[in-house]
């Protein structure tokens, strides 16, 4: 049986260089931030802004090639 916290958050090891490290602790304490806090801030924008311009370039090649003629048209 699957216990009730895999369906809530799952714990994950992040490997990160010691300079990575450094910078990450500097910055959490310079926001008073949990260094946890900040990855998983940076994860979820990361993310978004990837799905986003994922989302908008499958609807452009889907897209562009059906308007092609029109948009050389209007380019002249």
């Amino acid at each position: 049986m699957v216990s009730l916290w895999y369906h809530f958050g799952m714990a994950m090891t992040l490997r990160l260089q010691d300079d990575e490290v450094q910078a990450l602790s500097a910055q959490a304490a310079r926001e008073q931030r949990s260094r946890q806090e900040i990855v998983r801030q940076a994860v979820r924008e990361y993310i978004e802004r990837n799905g986003r311009q994922q989302l908008l370039d499958e609807i452009l090649d889907g897209e562009l090639p059906r308007y092609a003629e029109a948009l050389e048209r209007l380019g002249q």
